[in-house]
């Protein structure tokens, strides 16, 4: 009893602070509190066994957020860090993009003008130490190799390099620092008028990057632009707002949003400032969050065509909330409305996530994916335009072109050869025999130097960016080695299949293997480039741009 007492006493003593008045709605704050930390303080005193107090803690405030909605969330401080880092646009490290292959980190290619560049690191070279600990041959997880190699700014790190050609393990000190983490993907001309840029989220540096990656295609002769969303899951609202600002009018609203305790808030576009004629923009069921702001002010304002399929569906606004130990709550505190009035999110019952994120599943199986004649929308959620366009409500946005999911291009053994990275650690292990007569033949040193100078805003000649990958994208095809030797790892992973099932996956798996080699001699937008003409998405988004009737109605700058 006397324990009873104590725990009493220090607990009202402690919620004492929280009190800030004597209104009814107070007390009843004060109550419900006093009985949250009575019970943690009984459990932690008073349980049969030792307790883990802070993982008490952390349950009680995982279990309050699951009640709310699926993304309010509870980060633990270790997490942190990692959680916002694609979103700040940098983080601290030796500056290598890297694959494992199997067990062995290998470089797919330098930070270009980062600290291991600097040093002389290469791609292809494969990294067996950290500080004498061995990293390869010893079943070292990604996390943790990752860990020994970030560290902060100004630090050392000794590097064991195994290179091809070179008998002896080579070392090098690289001293780390700030890695930029981009968020645009890729950036290329389709055709003499036809731009493409794929962002892959939406952070602190995405509308730099992206008015960049706009200005030298506006410079090679772009006038209409496809701007790829598939697969962005979102990240901040303000990035998304700063795009969208660069295409609509002055004074167009671009989203809004209101919550119970912040009130509404507008944001609109102050002025265009990317002359550009017609837009396409690229979604899918994981296109989320900032990135259906952003397709969601196109699309209301009549600025461009949403080619694609439903999109996600995340219409909730969070704000980020640190506790005193580092640890993160993001809190849903308002919805995001488009300029029309739609709401983007989807329903969900409070506390059952497990429904909510099978709803891609859910949508599967209704149909949805495979037809939009399985897709009904009440009258309530028709909404019009500025242009006086039907678009729709009810979770996500409906583009204006639907585009069915093709089942049959990906087969079942493609997904098992992928899965178990039999394709990956089959193009790593090729590439490493034949690097060298690789980057001669395509004269990749050219492209390397240009893209330093441009990168140093030194002057240097586009077309040696672009030379030697047109060469290889015309002429190089995935030959029988190749494939043998990913049927060798299909093998070695236990995976079965007949011929015909091989014959049924050969044409995505040599185009995707083609874009693995390009991808590490070149970089992300070679990749797309070669990937993207197989992505039916991207294959209507080209259609609609090339058609004047699509755009009827549809503000061109």
């Amino acid at each position: 009893m006397n324990i009873i007492n104590t725990i009493k006493i220090s607990l009202l003593t402690a919620v004492a602070s929280f009190s800030t008045g004597a209104s009814a709605q107070n007390n009843s704050f004060d109550e419900q509190l006093r009985k949250l930390i009575f019970a943690h303080g009984a459990i932690t005193q008073l349980y049969v066994d030792t307790v883990d107090t802070k993982k008490v803690t952390e349950d009680a405030i995982r279990g309050m957020l699951t009640e709310l909605d699926p993304h309010s969330t509870y980060t633990p401080a270790k997490d942190v860090e990692a959680l916002n880092e694609p979103l700040t646009g940098s983080f601290e490290g030796i500056g290598v993009q890297f694959n494992m292959n199997e067990d062995t980190l290998v470089v797919i290619q330098p930070v270009s003008g980062g600290p291991s560049e600097k040093v002389g690191i290469q791609a292809g070279d494969m990294i067996v130490s950290v500080n004498d600990t061995a990293i390869a041959g010893v079943k070292m997880s990604r996390e943790n190799i990752m860990k020994r190699l970030r560290g902060p700014k100004g630090t050392k790190v000794n590097l064991g390099v195994v290179r091809r050609g070179i008998e002896d393990t080579l070392m090098f000190t690289v001293t780390r620092d700030k890695i930029p983490v981009y968020t645009v993907d890729a950036a290329y001309m389709i055709d003499n008028t036809t731009g493409y840029i794929r962002i892959n989220s939406f952070g602190a540096t995405t509308n730099a990057e992206f008015t960049k990656a706009a200005s030298s295609l506006l410079s090679q002769g772009m006038k209409d632009i496809i701007i790829d969303l598939q697969g962005n899951g979102g990240g901040y609202l303000q990035a998304s707002v700063d795009l969208a600002d660069e295409f609509l009018n002055s004074n167009e609203m671009i989203v809004y949003t209101e919550g119970r305790t912040t009130g509404r808030h507008e944001y609109h576009a102050k002025s265009g400032k990317i002359n550009i004629g017609k837009i396409v923009v690229l979604v899918d069921g994981y296109t989320a969050s900032a990135a259906e702001i952003l397709s969601g002010a196109m699309q209301d304002n009549d600025r461009g065509i949403i080619i694609g399929r439903r999109t996600f569906g995340k219409g909730l606004v969070q704000r980020p909330i640190n506790l005193p130990d580092g640890s993160l709550i993001r809190l849903t505190i308002a919805h995001y409305y488009s300029p029309v009035g739609r709401c983007f999110q989807k329903p969900y019952v409070k506390g059952d996530k497990k429904k909510y994120d099978q709803d891609m599943l859910d949508r599967l199986n209704s149909g949805e994916l495979l037809s939009a004649d399985s897709i009904h929308f009440p009258d309530s959620l028709k909404y019009t335009t500025t242009g006086g366009r039907t678009v729709y409500g009810g979770g996500g946005i409906m583009p204006d072109v639907y585009v069915p999911l093709d089942t049959t291009q990906y087969t079942k053994l493609h997904r098992e050869l992928a899965a178990k990275s039999c394709i990956t650690s089959t193009t790593l292990k090729w590439i490493d025999k034949n690097r060298s007569q690789l980057i001669k033949r395509y004269n990749v040193e050219a492209f390397t130097k240009a893209r330093t100078l441009k990168l140093a805003n030194k002057t240097y000649k586009p077309e040696d960016l672009r030379k030697g990958f047109l060469a290889y994208k015309a002429e190089f095809t995935v030959t029988d080695d190749i494939i043998d030797l990913l049927l060798q790892k299909a093998k070695e992973a236990k995976i079965e299949y007949n011929d015909s099932t091989l014959q049924a996956s050969m044409p995505m798996l040599k185009a995707q293997i083609k874009a693995l080699i390009a991808r590490d001699l070149w970089d992300m937008s070679e990749y797309y480039e070669i990937m993207n003409p197989y992505n039916e998405i991207y294959v209507q988004g080209l259609k609609a741009i090339k058609d004047e009737k699509m755009f009827e109605g549809i503000k061109q700058e």
